[in-house]
């Protein structure tokens, strides 16, 4: 499993419905609000053989509302 963040910039006024679906889809392992620039931080991990693209595509950014997503690939962990 490959761990992954996405920070998410939702339009305004949407960010608790954006969470809402997301937590609905149950595709995440944590899901924060945050401030600054985006307003949710999802961390999630995909599988070694989905394409990481194609699983984001399909899980995550299709939800409406959502203006910008900003996503960390990591790699090994200390």
């Amino acid at each position: 499993m490959r761990c992954v963040f996405i920070n998410i910039r939702c339009k305004p006024g949407t960010s608790y419905k954006v969470a809402e679906e997301i937590a609905l889809r149950e595709v995440h392992s944590e899901l924060h609000s945050t401030s600054g620039p985006f307003d949710l931080l999802v961390k999630l991990y995909i599988p070694e053989n989905e394409d990481v693209g194609k699983f984001l595509n399909t899980a995550l950014f299709d939800i409406p509302n959502i203006e910008r997503t900003e996503t960390t690939l990591t790699f090994k962990a200390f």
